[in-house]
């Protein structure tokens, strides 16, 4: 009789290991599983590390252009202020004459005028726009430039000529960056 007793308790204890090692083993699956999500999460982290290390990298480069693009407009505006002062320190002069078979005829157009009308509150402003607007056409109706005049617009030319590379190739390196931003 204690031998059926004692082989009762030991299959009710075979029973119990039996249920704990499933339970053991459920745990364990589940564990397992989220070991691989852990490492599937850790591997897409490192790939968005990298995309924000080139974002940055490019950013960087942004902000260099940005600053040369900075000291471009800084040089373009001195270069504004020196050819303001020269066109106020010019002597006036009238316009030359154009020949008329040289003028396109249009139906709707006005009659040329030899000198603008400006509607202007800043008086000075708007005589320092006239006296533009006259040397410009001055300037056009004569057939070849002036070697001092090329000289003078040179820096100008070089400043917008810059200026328009400079742009260029911020809008490239913002388009890298919003591609490698939007691309996750």
């Amino acid at each position: 009789m204690t031998g059926i007793i004692l082989d009762s308790v030991l299959m009710l204890l075979l029973v119990v290991a039996i249920g704990y090692g499933i339970r053991l083993e459920r745990k364990l699956v589940a564990l397992r599983e989220g070991q691989l999500a852990f490492a599937g999460a850790v591997t897409e982290l490192n790939t968005a590390a990298g995309r924000a290390e080139s974002a940055l990298a490019s950013l960087r480069a942004s902000g260099q252009e940005t600053d040369l693009l900075h000291d471009r407009i800084l040089k373009a505006r001195a270069v504004k202020q020196e050819l303001e002062a020269l066109i106020a320190r010019a002597p006036k002069r009238e316009p030359a004459a154009v020949p008329a078979a040289a003028e396109p005829v249009t139906r709707d157009a006005p009659p040329p005028t030899t000198r603008p009308v400006l509607v202007s509150d800043d008086g000075e402003h708007a005589r320092r726009m006239a006296s533009l607007v006259e040397r410009i056409s001055g300037v056009a109706a004569e057939a070849k430039p002036r070697p001092e005049a090329v000289k003078q617009f040179a820096p100008v030319f070089q400043a917008l000529a810059a200026n328009q590379a400079a742009q260029q190739s911020l809008n490239r390196a913002r388009r890298s960056l919003d591609d490698d931003l939007f691309a996750a």
